[in-house]
């Protein structure tokens, strides 16, 4: 069967077999390793990637169930400027361990920050909920998206008109 599905804004058509999953679709017929492949019934999350901007576990998703869909990857996540700020924040709070959870682990708390960019501990908590780590103990997880929302808060302030200044000018020394 033929499929094309945009993964990480690039548009690839191939013909597959209509049983194929998601995550062997984007590792082995498109090279995209970022996403890991774990359990293959959904209880682990390790394999989360975005179908249409939701996040999905596609150890659960055929492939032909993308077809004419947009996929992001882990891959998708690093933008012109550099690392996301969600993959930095794994990196400034040690978020990782071995290293296998973190790309649904990082899938999945961009898209939280999408939709909540102040998340609590507990928000964040229960965004992972559905995915397992077994190295971290996830409280550096939880920091790491953290420290991502700051960052993200801190990056869209606009100084207010006016501030060190007295009547919107600027005071010479």
């Amino acid at each position: 069967m033929e499929i094309t599905v945009t993964v990480n804004n690039q548009a690839y058509t191939r013909d597959i077999e209509p049983r194929l999953l998601l995550v062997h679709f984007l590792r082995d017929e498109l090279g995209l390793t970022g996403t890991h492949w774990g359990c293959d019934t959904s209880n682990c999350g390790v394999c989360v990637v975005w179908l249409d901007e939701v996040p999905v576990k596609s150890c659960t998703v055929l492939a032909v169930m993308a077809d004419g869909h947009r996929v992001r990857t882990v891959e998708g996540l690093e933008g012109t400027d550099g690392l996301d700020s969600v993959q930095q924040g794994f990196v400034e709070c040690h978020g990782l361990q071995c290293g296998f959870c973190t790309p649904g682990m990082m899938m999945t708390s961009r898209w939280l920050l999408d939709h909540n960019p102040d998340p609590s501990g507990e928000d964040i908590r229960e965004a992972i909920s559905g995915q397992l780590c077994r190295c971290t103990g996830y409280e550096n997880i939880v920091r790491s998206v953290r420290w991502a929302a700051e960052h993200e808060a801190a990056a869209s302030a606009v100084p207010v008109a006016g501030e060190g200044t007295e009547s919107g000018m600027e005071v010479q020394a």
